[in-house]
């Protein structure tokens, strides 16, 4: 198994550990200290080594900021976590604030006293957090102390995990569709065009991307945690750990590209800095050490992470393989929505049907990972938007209960990201009501036609208006970007309230509005979508691109009201069910056949 089971919240064991950093904090005259749950990559999932805001606080969320002060500690996260957060903290110890992340230096302002001392580990901070931070605090004469060693490591000593050192391996062209060369060269081009000297890459995937490699540093994202220099002419620089190169990984390497160990970036980056060279760093990706290293952040040359456009619009080898991967996805996901259906309420839980479909998709023997923990929320687990099944909340899937199943898969050509909602029994009438009014939001997205310039933000709407009408809401994001073979979350293109990058064809985003009544039951209907090219329709002044829904596999008919949709939504409904059976029919056994004939019936 990929996924284990085991609870992860250490709430028991914070108060202790609080207790421990309110000593070290005392020591080096601090009234708060700052405990992020980024590493120094920045990137969203971190390994165990790094997994300090879980440590001290007991908080397993992927998003958020603690801090803790003389007397009181606060969580700051988002809604996708206001249920887990109550779960998985102390009571009375650590509170949930759901200040954006934005505004957590002017609450620092209001609740510390005027030239207070606030410590924070610079490698863990980016640029421009550390800015909003100083410009907020500065008018209250609060300090930000940057501490030589993370207090929260002090505190975890002998028990903290190892850094992961796993072996890295080649992505093959076949499936990246450029070569590294090919990819450093564009970089060198965008610098050579911006007067820039080099650029400082530091997100993994990042990385990963630009020189066609692949690891397993952090879970279920293929990615080895390194850092690197491209500069505007010459060879690349790695910094990497010996040990995670094996002879295959070091000739593809040593062919464009200098290898080094990770301690010697910083030498490298002070000898960039004593030579005048501009060197690029993205002030929201990078952390602040970066920028002291160079000199301060008033001397870097600031810019976007340049791979993070260009690995947003996927090549033509990458769509392909995303094509193929949805394929042998969708198979692997309709065997397991037709064993679902056969098996009697109350007869399974949330744990079995994640061993079951990882089975499933395990059986195409193109399984190289899943993309994230599956979330296998039956009944009230359901609302909780990023639960994470373990032993001590595993639930039974019972009758006249929903069941939120959101997966996905790491396949060589391509990432996966998939949410079905089932009705376990018979739904009721409100059940049926809130899942059209998502299902409605979903054909909004999949089936817009947008012209050229749209932005996520002026699509978000179109996901929210049916659930609108009746006064509900969801509050995530609509889509997400998504890596080939990379991580499952990936921008810089989103549909959301946030959305402000532009959509280009050739992205791929997911397309999953949701409801959540809380203690209840949770709806999510996700799809991968592919931007398709500008094209001028007839009669058209404007010419606009669209959506390909790349993800194939039923939606639950039993809770669709076809009373509360259009004529064309229903045909949409019934041209996506035709297309998914056309599609996997041919691939799946008689039963699971039979099964999938009926379960994409028309409306």
């Amino acid at each position: 198994m990929f996924q284990t089971f085991e609870a992860q919240s250490e709430r028991g064991a914070t108060a202790d550990r609080i207790k421990e950093l309110r000593r070290l904090m005392a020591a080096q005259k601090l009234d708060a200290y700052l405990v992020p749950r980024a590493d120094e990559f920045q990137g969203e999932y971190v390994p165990a080594s790094a997994a300090r805001l879980k440590f001290i606080t007991g908080f397993s969320g992927s998003a958020g900021i603690a801090v803790i002060m003389k007397k009181s500690a606060v969580l700051f996260t988002d809604g996708r976590y206001t249920v887990q957060a109550r779960a998985e903290l102390e009571p009375g110890l650590i509170e949930a604030s759901l200040v954006p992340r934005a505004a957590i230096g002017m609450w620092l302002a209001e609740h510390l006293p005027r030239e207070a001392r606030v410590g924070f580990d610079p490698k863990l901070h980016t640029i421009s957090e550390v800015e909003r931070f100083e410009a907020a605090l500065s008018g209250q004469n609060i300090k930000l102390v940057p501490t030589t060693r993370n207090l929260v490591d002090r505190v975890w000593g002998a028990e903290r995990p190892a850094a992961p050192q796993d072996p890295i391996f080649v992505h093959p062209q076949k499936y990246a569709g450029r070569s590294a060369q090919d990819k450093i060269a564009d970089i060198q081009k965008r610098l050579k065009t911006d007067k820039q000297d080099a650029v400082v890459l530091t997100l993994s995937d990042s990385v990963a991307w630009t020189f066609n490699i692949r690891g397993s540093d952090i879970p279920h994202t293929p990615v080895a945690l390194a850092f690197a220099i491209i500069p505007a002419t010459g060879k690349a620089e790695l910094f990497i750990a010996a040990e995670k190169l094996d002879a295959a990984a070091r000739s593809h390497l040593e062919a464009f590209a200098k290898i080094s160990p990770p301690k010697a970036l910083d030498e490298r980056l002070k000898a960039l800095r004593q030579s005048g060279k501009r060197v690029r760093l993205d002030p929201n990706m990078a952390g602040f050490s970066l920028a002291r290293a160079l000199g301060g952040a008033k001397k870097i040359a600031r810019g976007a992470d340049p791979t993070i456009a260009l690995k947003a619009i996927k090549n033509t080898a990458e769509i392909k393989g995303s094509r193929a991967a949805h394929l042998r996805d969708g198979v692997a996901v309709t065997r397991f929505l037709a064993w679902l259906d056969s098996a009697a309420p109350g007869g399974i839980d949330e744990i079995e049907a994640v061993r079951k479909l990882e089975g499933f998709r395990r059986a195409t023997n193109q399984l190289r990972e899943i993309s994230f923990d599956t979330i296998s929320g039956s009944g009230p687990n359901g609302a909780i938007v990023h639960y994470r099944v373990t032993e001590a909340t595993n639930r039974k899937l019972k009758a006249g209960e929903l069941f939120l199943i959101d997966s996905g898969a790491q396949y060589l050509d391509g990432t996966t990201d998939i949410t079905r909602t089932v009705a376990i029994g018979k739904p009721t009438a409100e059940m049926r009501d809130r899942f059209t009014r998502v299902l409605k939001g979903h054909i909004g997205i999949a089936s817009a036609r947008f012209p050229k310039g749209t932005r996520g933000i002026d699509l978000d709407p179109f996901a929210r208006r049916a659930l609108w009408d009746a006064g509900l809401d969801y509050d995530h994001g609509t889509g997400h970007g998504i890596g080939s073979y990379l991580s499952v979350h990936e921008g810089p293109q989103s549909i959301s309230r946030a959305g402000m990058v532009v959509i280009e064809p050739g992205m791929i985003i997911s397309n999953e509005p949701g409801y959540y009544k809380e203690g209840a039951y949770g709806i999510r209907i996700e799809n991968l979508v592919l931007v398709t090219d500008l094209e001028k329709t007839a009669g058209a002044d404007r010419e606009t691109m669209a959506f390909e829904t790349l993800t194939l596999a039923p939606m639950d008919r039993r809770l669709i009201e076809p009373k509360l949709m259009t004529a064309d939504e229903i045909q949409w409904l019934n041209d996506y069910h035709a297309r998914v059976y056309a599609a996997l029919s041919p691939e799946l056994d008689e039963e699971a056949r039979a099964w999938l004939k009926q379960a994409t019936a028309p409306l």
